[in-house]
């Protein structure tokens, strides 16, 4: 997730790129340039979302097509999602896989990221939201002999005893009419620990806090402070760690990578006063 995917917008549209604005400190960029997205390719149905690597279809008024534009194989992602289902968490059931071909329940309702823009869910609740999330999250054991499709898939992370989202922002909680809060796009879950997944999330809320010319920046600083004196974490020990997985992010965009020494500092002088 992106600071341009943090700003409202429609979510049957695809994603828009945005200034960056401002910047801080630099951080190093991936060896090799991931590009950019291609345009999404004809589908089973009417095109909901067309994201870095994948394009979320509508096929009913109960389910949508989620398909890899790289041919990536879900089912690992499948495997994932069934596995916290079948613990109580709220995710999207998996009815079907193939390839790279994932067909979800289809969720009715607002993002957590419409909510809060338009008022109808305040930032406290908003934060209360996500920590509850990542804490129903992090109670569920790592699945034994779970492996991503390739180990070449992004994110690298070293591995941990709790199943982890590693991506886990207003943007992809829906609020769902028959079920409450729903957590999706599972492309980045792995077996991890529920610090870094933790302080990843910070560190997305961060980089739209610390963007000088964004619109939501103060209000990405009070759900950040709320979020993070919320969770019972410290994250502090884990944000090199956090901030390597960030920078080497294949999805950010030109300018988003130099916030992230800034949205670093943000994070741990927020956290000394939570702390301390």
């Amino acid at each position: 997730m992106t600071p341009a995917g943090l700003a409202p917008s429609d979510p049957a549209a695809p994603d828009a790129a945005r200034d960056p604005g401002a910047s801080a400190a630099a951080v190093p960029a991936p060896a090799e340039d991931p590009g950019t997205p291609h345009a999404a390719a004809e589908g089973p149905g009417p095109l909901l979302t067309a994201g870095f690597s994948a394009d979320v279809y509508a096929i009913s008024e109960t389910q949508v097509l989620r398909r890899y534009r790289s041919g990536r194989d879900a089912g690992p992602e499948a495997e994932l999602m069934r596995y916290a289902l079948a613990h109580g968490f709220p995710v999207p059931k998996a009815v079907h896989v193939g390839g790279p071909d994932l067909v979800l329940e289809r969720l009715h309702g607002p993002t957590l990221l419409q909510a809060l823009a338009a008022g109808v869910t305040s930032l406290h609740e908003g934060a209360h939201i996500m920590t509850d999330l990542h804490s129903k999250l992090h109670r569920i054991p790592a699945p034994p002999a779970w492996a991503p499709s390739s180990p070449t898939d992004w994110p690298h992370v070293s591995g941990g005893d709790v199943v982890v989202h590693l991506d886990l922002h207003p943007g992809n909680i829906v609020l769902s009419e028959a079920h409450g809060p729903m957590l999706v796009d599972w492309a980045n879950a792995r077996t991890g620990t529920a610090e870094l997944d933790v302080a990843l999330s910070a560190l997305i809320l961060a980089e739209v806090a610390v963007d000088a010319g964004g619109e939501y920046s103060e209000a990405a600083r009070v759900l950040l402070a709320a979020f993070l004196a919320g969770t019972h974490l410290d994250v502090r020990p884990v944000l090199a760690e956090a901030a390597h997985v960030r920078a080497n992010d294949p999805a950010l965009v030109a300018g988003e990578r130099e916030l992230l020494g800034e949205a670093v500092g943000l994070v741990r002088s927020m956290e000394n006063v939570t702390r301390d």
